[in-house]
């Protein structure tokens, strides 16, 4: 989940509601040009504007402009924090969740979370339920993380849909319940979610709250596997090696395994004995085919 609550938290915005300035500094952002940004920005950050200041902080955070400094960035969120300012404390929390440039505490990161969530901010609730998801911060509460997630994929949030969809389909503080469980992965996977693509084509494959369809199992874990997401790679890899809603093909079964197995997938690497099914020159044209995709960032994959 360390990955999800950053991604959820620390964005860089369009500061249209602000100073002319830091239209400026927005502007050679978009450009390429982060000095100039740091510089527009910081001088109207120390006169206290919160935008200038979060926008400042992200510089920080990913090193752009500025050398990467963690706890210089969790400085300026903190200072646009006090301000009341949502997105600066739900940035603020995802830096206590993952102890950067402050030390890792969950309950702080609780308390900024939830100051960012009571606002309304999706993001915040969202990480929020997170939190009671996990027992962190606060004792395990399965109701209370429903409770957010809900109100953050109320507003569109696709990860807390597919953390909806999950909980649904486990059974955590609810009956278990794959029809609408499935209900709220299509939700997360119509936004382009491949968390929410991958669970949903999981529910097409075995007909679990769906109907029973390979064929658009498939379909959704390509979609997924195109985004990047390891098992939905290994998946589609095992939908090929079967025939399984889609023609039988050796090459792109392994072209699918090697590509889980090079993003940490170990169960992929154990498939790749396929190989021994295949002649010496589909192997090799397996293989291209897996760096060609791979370095198009999988938009190369056919």
């Amino acid at each position: 989940m360390r990955g999800a609550l950053l991604a959820a938290a620390i964005a860089l915005i369009a500061p249209a509601a602000i100073a002319q300035d830091s239209d400026k500094g927005f502007i050679a952002y978009q450009a390429g040009d982060y000095a100039t940004a740091v510089e527009h920005w910081r001088a109207l950050a120390e006169q206290g504007n919160r935008q200038a200041q979060v926008n400042l902080g992200n510089m920080y955070h990913q090193g752009k402009g500025v050398p990467r400094d963690l706890a210089e960035a969790a400085r300026w969120y903190r200072l646009a924090a006090d301000q009341g300012f949502a997105l600066a404390q739900n940035n603020l929390g995802s830096m206590y969740v993952n102890g950067e440039g402050v030390q890792q505490d969950f309950a702080e990161a609780l308390r900024f979370y939830r100051l960012a969530a009571d606002q309304g901010f999706a993001p915040a609730q969202f990480n929020l339920g997170v939190l009671y998801r996990r027992g962190q911060g606060a004792p395990q509460d399965f109701a209370e993380a429903a409770r957010w997630f809900r109100l953050a994929a109320g507003q569109g949030e696709a990860s807390a849909q597919n953390s909806l969809g999950l909980m649904h389909s486990n059974g955590e503080g609810m009956p278990i319940d794959h029809v609408e469980a499935a209900k709220w992965f299509r939700r997360a996977a119509d936004q382009g979610s491949a968390n929410g693509q991958f669970h949903l084509a999981a529910k097409y494959d075995i007909g679990m709250g769906v109907p029973e369809d390979h064929a658009e199992a498939a379909r959704l874990y390509r979609l997924a596997a195109s985004q990047g997401h390891a098992e939905a790679q290994f998946r589609l890899g095992a939908m090929y090696a079967g025939g399984l809603g889609v023609p039988r093909d050796y090459v792109a079964a392994y072209m699918w395994y090697k590509i889980a197995s090079e993003n940490g997938m170990d169960q992929a690497t154990e498939h790749l004995t396929i190989a021994t099914l295949m002649r010496p020159g589909q192997v090799a044209e397996a293989q291209r085919r897996a760096r060609v995709c791979m370095e198009s960032d999988f938009k190369d994959c056919d």
